[in-house]
């Protein structure tokens, strides 16, 4: 996403953000204690989704423009694949790994090559690759180069070894990181699981009251809007601004991993 269409665009440089108040974007009761994240994995467990579950999926999401025919046909297109013997959602993305795998489902299925690849896209669009923790370039750098010497370096390797509280604590004794740098990190490291969402984005977020996916996915959509425009009005993340279809789309998207 960029912003003029869309949320991950890359930032300016900017003044140290400044977190807005308690904002009216995440229901304070639907709000998990802060900083405890659930012992939950990186991403969506792929072989847990069935063929059904991934068409309800994409029927109910706001496809960008270039993927909106995946709907057109999709109960044709699913039937199809489950006599090819494909059954979850992990079946399907090891089906079409490959241009010659996708080529031979193609054969098999009687499904268009290009249907097939962009269900190639937007299925692995659901699984984000993990963010470079150099990519949050506005934390200590010494603190980022602590955690590297320990083998953490991207996003995915620092949710599960800090998700709670006590673990940073004990990582912060290691590395000799700040535990506000961890704690930061945890934030940004939740909310990048989720589709669409880079280290700025999270950032912006964060920055806007979500402090993970589970607050993102309960935003009312304007609300979490205003919040993104006052944040960037007052610390310039991004260049123009996120729309109301992106804003719903991180909602949506949040609430397939959100423990």
């Amino acid at each position: 996403m960029s912003t003029s269409s869309s949320a991950a665009a890359s930032p300016q440089s900017a003044p140290t953000a400044t977190r807005a108040a308690h904002p009216r974007c995440v229901r304070r009761e639907m709000r998990r204690p802060c900083l405890e994240v659930a012992r939950i994995a990186y991403h969506i467990d792929d072989a847990g989704v069935t063929l059904a579950d991934l068409r309800r999926r994409i029927e109910a999401t706001d496809l960008v423009p270039s993927r909106a025919c995946l709907v057109d046909g999709i109960d044709s297109a699913m039937s199809a694949l489950g006599a090819h013997g494909v059954s979850t959602l992990a079946e399907l993305r090891d089906s079409l790994r490959t241009k010659k795998r996708l080529d031979s489902v193609a054969r098999s299925t009687g499904l268009e090559t290009k249907y097939l690849t962009l269900l190639r896209r937007e299925i692995e669009s659901y699984f984000p690759k993990p963010a470079a923790l150099s990519a949050f370039d506005w934390l200590p750098p010494g603190d980022i180069a602590g955690l590297e010497s320990r083998g953490i370096a991207d996003t995915a390797a620092f949710f599960a070894q800090a998700g709670d509280h006590r673990s940073r604590e004990a990582l912060a004794d290691s590395t000799g990181a700040s535990l506000d740098t961890l704690d930061s990190l945890a934030r940004y490291s939740d909310l990048c699981r989720v589709q669409w969402v880079s280290p700025t984005t999270a950032r912006w977020l964060v920055e806007a009251g979500c402090e993970s996916a589970a607050d993102l996915a309960a935003c009312d959509v304007d609300e979490l809007s205003d919040a993104l425009t006052r944040v960037n009005r007052d610390n310039r993340l991004f260049k123009g601004r996120v729309g109301l279809r992106d804003v719903g789309r991180l909602i949506r998207s949040a609430g397939y991993v959100a423990g």
